[in-house]
């Protein structure tokens, strides 16, 4: 495999994970790092990348699905729509550095879309998180390997 498609595939797979679909951009990115394949730096940058445009996506879902919140088919019911929006109104933005977790972080980028939170807010705070989360990935990864 080449370093380009290395990116590629890392980028889909970080992309993906961001958004409600299930993905696991970790192990992808170490397998990288284990293969050798690419530029440890720039892998890492790829995932970021991947991941908070990923999260961007989400973001938007919720903050354009919120407009048909009333509609008999919406996914969520009026009163789990109205405790998100207790709980986020309690918790606020700073639960986007937390975007990174797995299982909790899609929904809080979605609630925080129907929420209306800013856009570069989201990107400053699930951005620091997931960077955060990558850098530690890549790092765990060279320590050990040395």
């Amino acid at each position: 495999m080449t370093p380009l498609a290395a990116y590629v595939a890392l980028f889909v797979s970080a992309f993906t994970s961001a958004t409600l679909l299930p993905g696991s951009s970790e192990v992808v990115l170490v397998g990288f790092l284990v293969t050798g394949i690419g530029d440890p730096v720039t892998l890492v940058l790829v995932a970021i990348a991947g991941n908070l445009i990923g999260s961007i996506v989400t973001w938007g879902m919720g903050r354009y699905a919120a407009e048909f919140r009333d509609k008999r088919w919406f996914p969520v019911s009026p009163d789990q729509y109205g405790k998100a929006e207790s709980w986020y109104a309690r918790y606020g933005k700073w639960t986007l550095l937390f975007a990174w977790v797995p299982v909790i972080g899609d929904p809080l980028t979605v609630v925080a879309g129907a929420m209306r939170a800013r856009l570069a807010l989201v990107i400053v705070l699930v951005g620091l998180g997931k960077a955060g989360r990558y850098i530690a990935v890549a790092g765990g990864y060279s320590f050990w390997a040395s």
